[in-house]
This record gives C-alpha cells, structure tokens and sequence, in this order.
C-alpha cells in the first residue's frame, strides 16, 4: 500500500514543480506587434552585369541624409506622453403628488346615504355617502459620479512595419521586462506621418494616428490586483441582485 502512494503522488508533485516553474515565466513575445526587417539584398550573381565599377543599385548608403526612420525595418523611438482625464455627474430628482376628492353630492335637497350591512352585535347596519378622496403620491431620486484619470509616459522603440503609398509609415513595436515579481508589457502600433517625426528620429504618441497602445504585466503582483473567479460570478449579470 505504502509503495502504491509513492507512485501515485509522484506525478503529482511532477505537475505541481512544473506549475510552479511555469509562474516565473520569460516575457511572451507577441506576434501582432513583433519587429520588421528589411528585405536583404541580393547579391551580385556571377558574370552579372554590374551597373558601374564602385556604385551598385541597392548597396547604396545615403552620406547626406538624416537618421529619420523612411523605409522597412528602420527604428523610430516613440514618447509616450499619454494623459486622460474624464469625469460626469448624473442627478435625477422627480417627484408626483395627486390628490382627488368627490364631495356627497345633493340631490333633490337631500345627501343620498345607503347602508352596509355590518356584522358587530351591535350595529347591524353602517352608513356611508358617495363621498369619496383618492391620493398618490410617487418621489424618486438618483444619482451617479464617475471619474477618470490616466497616464503614461516614457520611451518605446519600434520599427517601420510597412510604408504607405502617400508615404506614411505603418510602425509597431513592443517592450518586454521580466522583473523580480513578473512581466511588464507596452506594446503600440500605429500610422505616423514623416513630417511628424523629429530631428532625433522620435515622434510624440499624440501624432500616431489609430494608434494601439497596451501597457499590462503578468506574475504575482498583476495576479493579487485580480478579483477571483469566485467573486467575478457574484458581480457579474447572471446575480440579478
């Protein structure tokens, strides 16, 4: 018996190790926003005609231009100068007041009366007149607030993904950190004008245009901000409480 539990709880423990080393994991690279390089040149094949004795097409290197980011594979560091700011305020008051009478009206000189027979002992009938009062009266209130405020700042180097027909460079990029207590990710895409971009070969996020920009981290830290599973079920719609 003893040796059969030996056996048992072995793959057990097998699991749990791998679990456990599954926790402090490297950073998962992304494939949506995973870097761009250039296309490589061809070589010169043998007995190929070459266009001059020094200067060959495509092994051209540009002495006068600037660093800026034009063509596939190029890096552009993006600053990440992100801030948002949003609140509102909802108030709703209403309130609904009615009150009817209808007096016993005279007819003939007389207030008609008519009786209830009443089963007391003592009184076998009750009178009573057309008389009659109605009143309602309905109040609700409400009120809400919600407020929002953001930011992100630093530095992202991407590559040049693809260049546009008008020129505009299709960018994407992401940064992974592993630190002690798990991964930190930023990741952004977008399009970005050549005119936008800096003598430094950077450009402002507030000139990336449909731009995509993630910030989110993985490990124990990220795992203790999260509600359990447990709790997501008692604040989601099927608890119509």
């Amino acid at each position: 018996m003893k040796t059969h539990t030996l056996h048992t709880a072995g793959p057990l423990l097998l699991a749990a190790a791998v679990l456990l080393a599954g926790c402090d994991s490297e950073p998962v690279r992304d494939p949506n926003f995973a870097a761009s390089f250039p296309a490589p040149a061809a070589a010169p094949e043998r007995g190929q005609v070459r266009n001059g004795s020094i200067f060959q097409t495509g092994y051209d290197v540009a002495l006068y231009n600037d660093a800026r980011a034009r063509r596939i594979g190029d890096v552009l560091t993006i600053q990440l100068t992100e801030a948002t700011k949003s609140s509102k305020n909802a108030q709703t008051d209403v309130s609904k007041s009615n009150d009817s009478s209808v007096t016993n009206p005279t007819i003939l000189g007389a207030k008609p009366t008519f009786g209830v027979p009443d089963f007391l002992p003592l009184d076998n009938t009750k009178t009573n007149t057309l008389e009659t009062n109605l009143a309602s009266n309905s109040t609700f209130a409400g009120k809400s607030g919600a407020s929002q405020d953001n930011s992100l700042t630093g530095d992202i180097a991407v590559t040049v993904a693809d260049v546009l027909p008008n020129g505009n460079l299709v960018v994407r990029g992401e940064k992974r950190l592993n630190l002690n207590q798990g991964n930190e990710y930023v990741k952004i895409s977008g399009i970005v004008r050549p005119i936008d971009i800096q003598s430094n070969n950077s450009v402002p996020s507030t000139k990336v245009a449909d731009a995509t920009i993630i910030y989110s981290g993985d490990g124990a830290i990220a795992d203790s901000n999260k509600l359990g599973w447990i709790a997501r079920f008692f604040i989601s719609a099927l608890i119509p409480f």
